[in-house]
This record gives structure tokens, C-alpha cells and sequence, in this order.
């Protein structure tokens, strides 16, 4: 693998290490199977790159986007809290919603931002000013974003309010016998949920070049991926470890993606794409709980 190869592998790792931190609030923290986040990713996507292209301020384009990634899990949580459909079959629904709505945003299938100033501009400029390729200086912009979002996400989950989340996930009844509003935690937390993920999905499309209405197809395997590999790779014992190895898990995963795909004695190409995404989750779905797991977690004692 070249090195150009592993450092857009370590990228990718963090941009969709985003991802695998909302798909934790939703799966692990809310309990709430969401399949929002293959609408919500390139929501976000589309609603940065239209803006940035209609001369909007690419910040104020991200944020914008960012809200429009929460009101998008806002819906499912409200489908699913006042309307009482099934958490999945609504978060379906916003889903397919979202993919005509898309398409609405851009007017077409796809929007290029090769051209246009994004919030990656500075540390591209920044890169020439040091000599630097942007490749190098990338990966590093995403760890201190990737960082940043963990520890206040950690911090979140922490305070009172985070507190009532995690009970609401845990336990909803006896959540609610404690006086926590617990729909109330389903609407805060699927919104903040989204909203995370569709700002991963702006800063992928402004890292790419494009937003594509397409680009959320097997986001949820691949966020669900980087959080079970992660947590076969680093027991979750506490939320601070919990979210770092949705990070971990990413990197992992488009680690392993980069070395499949550019391997020549394996065989593969890029369209071998889902075959080696299925294998990988099949394989942190298998080992947490194998001989060499136990093995490993008993530091090595027999």
C-alpha cells in the first residue's frame, strides 16, 4: 500500500469516524435502530455544497447543514415518539425521504466543489505555504476535528443530560419513573445523532470535490462496522473508551478497505468494495467473542 493510499485511508477513517460516533449515540447509547444516517450523510453533503455554490459562506453552509442533518433525525425520533411507528420502519421512511429531497436541494444528481473555497480552503493554502502536499496535512485537520467532537461528546454524555440519555437507552421505564422525559431524550439525541453525521457528510463532500446524491448508500454498514471493529479492538468499560474505539474502529476499517483494494496478490477491486465491508463486519460480529478475544482480554494467561 502507498503511502498516498494509507493517509487517505487514515482520513477516511476519521471523516467516518463521525459517522460511528452518531451511529453510538443512536444504536448503543438510545438503544434506537436508526437508518436515518444513509439520508442524513449525503443531506448534509448536498445542503454544504449547494449553499457553497450559491456563494454562501462554506461555515455557514456547514452549519447549515448540520441543522438540517438534526431536523432530518428529529422527524424519525418524532415519527417514532408521537406517532408511534416502529423506531425502524420510521427511520426507513425519513431515509427514502430524504433521497428525492436531496435531490431537490442539488436540482441534480451531483455538485462539484473542486472550484469553490470550502472550509478545507485555509489548510490547503496552508499546506502550499509549508511546502507540503494537502494529503499529508489532511489526516492531521481531521484528528483534531475527530478529537475535538470525541472529548465534547464525552463531556456531553457525562452532564446530567447525558445522564438522562443513557438511562433513557438503558432502562425507558424506569427512566420515565425517575422523571426523565424520555421521548424527550429520543428527540435530543437522534437530532444530535444526525446532526453529526451530516457534518461528516459536508466536510466528506468538501474533502472530495463533490456531493453526490448517491453517497449515503451503505453509510449505516459502514459506521456500524467502525463501531462493533472497534469495540472488539477496545472493550467499551467506560464512555471514554466507548467512543474512542468508534474512531479506532474507523481507521481500522478503511485501513483494512486501502489494504484489500490495493493488495495485487489479493485480487480485488474497487468493486470488490462490499464484498470486503461484509467480511470485515462478519468478522467484528465473530471475534469479540472468540477463543483468541478471551484470550487477549486475560493478557495472554491460559
Amino acid at each position: 500500500m502507498s503511502l498516498i493510499a494509507f493517509l487517505g485511508a487514515i482520513e477516511l477513517g476519521f471523516i467516518y469516524g463521525l459517522v460511528a460516533l452518531g451511529i453510538f449515540i443512536s444504536f448503543r447509547i438510545l438503544d434506537f435502530p436508526d437508518l436515518t444516517v444513509d439520508g442524513s450523510f449525503p443531506l448534509g453533503a448536498a445542503v454544504s455544497a449547494a449553499l457553497i455554490v450559491a456563494g454562501w459562506n462554506p461555515y455557514l453552509a456547514t452549519m447549515i447543514a448540520i441543522t438540517a442533518g438534526s431536523m432530518a433525525g428529529l422527524i424519525t425520533a418524532w415519527l417514532n415518539v408521537k406517532m408511534k411507528i416502529l423506531n425502524l420502519l420510521a427511520s426507513i421512511l425519513t431515509m427514502i425521504a430524504l433521497y428525492s429531497i436531496n435531490l431537490r436541494i442539488m436540482g441534480r444528481p451531483n455538485v462539484a466543489l473542486i472550484t469553490e473555497e470550502t472550509i478545507l480552503t485555509p489548510f490547503n493554502n496552508l499546506a502550499e505555504t509549508l511546502g507540503i502536499s494537502s494529503y499529508m496535512l489532511m489526516p492531521i485537520v481531521f484528528l483534531v476535528f475527530a478529537v475535538l467532537i470525541k472529548f465534547a461528546l464525552d463531556w456531553f454524555l457525562a452532564s446530567q443530560i447525558g445522564l438522562a440519555m443513557r438511562a433513557t437507552g438503558a432502562n425507558s421505564k424506569m427512566a420515565r419513573a425517575n422523571g426523565i422525559f424520555d421521548g424527550r431524550m429520543i428527540l435530543l439525541g437522534m437530532a444530535m445523532a444526525n446532526g453529526l453525521v451530516a457534518f461528516a457528510g459536508a466536510v466528506f463532500a468538501q474533502s472530495q470535490g463533490s456531493a453526490d446524491v448517491t453517497m449515503g448508500v451503505g453509510v449505516i454498514v459502514i459506521g456500524l462496522a467502525s463501531v462493533i471493529g472497534g469495540e472488539a479492538l477496545l472493550t467499551p468499560r467506560t464512555i471514554t473508551r466507548a467512543t474512542l474505539a468508534c474512531i479506532l474502529g474507523s481507521i481500522v476499517y478503511w485501513l483494512a478497505v486501502s489494504l484489500a483494494l490495493n493488495a495485487d496478490f489479493i485480487g480485488l477491486e474497487a468493486q470488490d468494495l462490499k464484498l470486503v465491508t461484509a467480511i470485515l463486519v462478519a468478522s467484528a460480529l465473530i471475534l469479540p467473542g472468540s477463543r483468541f478475544a478471551k484470550f487477549i482480554r486475560r493478557g495472554g494467561k491460559s
